[in-house]
């Protein structure tokens, strides 16, 4: 049966209630929604749309960087926007956060955001090596097994 592992890193913001900050399950990691936080204090940092997403996407990264694998392995991203006339501006900062080819993503205008954020910001991401790892072992097992 496949093993989620949890990923928990001082490096983003921790989680404030029953979540967690990412779970890997096989060869995925899932980030839970990230918003304007300082992961040192835990206070959230409001500003404009720009700097807020900016926070936002480096707490994904973290969580990321946890889990050993990093933005350009993102497949898809949900962004929760308070306003979505700030949609030209997250775009800019995000487009410079992600390389090409771009993951998939979904655009939401959410309204009222916790703690009035203007943005949040989830992702899921493909962690690599994993199934190469495994299937090295398995080569390795059956090499062991072979007769010389």
């Amino acid at each position: 049966m496949p093993k989620k592992r949890i990923i928990v890193t001082k490096h983003a913001p921790a989680a404030k209630g029953p979540y967690s900050q990412g779970v890997v399950a096989g060869d995925l990691v899932f980030v839970a929604g990230q918003g304007p936080v300082d992961p040192a204090s835990g206070r959230f940092v409001l500003g404009d749309i720009s700097s807020e997403c900016e926070l936002t996407l480096r707490n994904i990264e973290a969580i990321l960087e946890a889990a050993r694998t990093t933005l350009a392995n993102v497949v898809q991203c949900t962004v929760y926007l308070r306003d979505l006339a700030d949609f030209p501006t997250m775009n800019d900062v995000y487009s410079r956060f992600f390389p090409q080819p771009y993951p998939a993503r979904t655009t939401i205008g959410a309204g009222d955001l916790l703690h009035n954020m203007k943005v949040e910001i989830d992702a899921v991401a493909l962690v690599p090596g994993r199934r190469a790892r495994s299937l090295h072992k398995v080569r390795q097992s059956a090499r062991r097994r072979l007769p010389k």
